[in-house]
């Protein structure tokens, strides 16, 4: 399998991957799956999957949250890191899935939109003392088994909602979220109007809803 970048970063990518999640969920109180949003949209996760020393290396995991909350929200008063000298089931999520991703070499975008981060931080009562291939293997398992799903699905449980919380919070019936995620309705045959208050509510791409955007 090819790695996502030179192994020589790996240690500084689980550290700062570690204290960026546990800072911004524990610290600044954003939702997991939330910041993994912001993480992706405001670019800091693609340059950080490809290995960019400036961010693996350059910056610490807490200076990467304040960067990514600020992109995203603007000026925004943010709190000191706290200083724990306990691993937060956050902490050891960040640090897990760092190497999970070098190992994989897939996007965030795409992990996530699989596998939720709270189902990711749910793992660890069960791995965090387990050597880390276990998780990993793991990992796979759960990242074939979304493969089936459609994108509106896995990018609605990515996000932490249910199909009535989405229906809500859009505009869109709960019956049409339904029809579309089971693919009795064809979404990439929906109204303009549908997708946008979906992509707004979701934080994602009209397209990456879309089953076949290339048609």
């Amino acid at each position: 399998m090819t790695h996502a970048y030179n192994e020589s970063y790996l240690s500084n990518a689980k550290d700062r991957l570690s204290s960026f999640f546990d800072y911004a969920i524990n610290d600044c109180k954003i939702k997991p799956d939330w910041i993994t949003v912001l993480f992706i949209n405001t670019g800091y996760a693609e340059q950080f999957e490809r290995g960019n020393p400036a961010y693996v290396a350059g910056m610490s995991g807490v200076e990467l949250a304040r960067a990514v909350i600020l992109k995203a929200y603007g000026r925004k008063e943010l709190p000191k890191p706290t200083n724990s000298e306990e691993c937060s089931p956050e902490y050891w999520a960040g640090w897990a899935l760092a190497e999970y991703q070098w190992y994989c070499g897939r996007r965030f975008k795409d992990i996530f939109e699989r596998i939720p981060l709270t189902k990711i931080i749910g793992m660890y009562s069960v791995y965090h003392e387990m050597d880390i291939t276990n998780f990993i293997d793991t990992m796979e398992e759960f990242y074939k088994a979304a493969e089936g799903d459609s994108n509106l699905k896995r990018i609605r449980e990515s996000r932490g909602l249910s199909q009535s919380e989405l229906a809500e919070q859009s505009g869109i019936k709960v019956r049409n979220i339904q029809m579309y995620e089971q693919r009795v309705n064809n979404i990439d045959k929906a109204q303009a109007q549908t997708l946008y208050k979906l992509s707004r509510v979701l934080g994602c791409d009209i397209e990456d809803l879309l089953e076949n955007p290339m048609m």
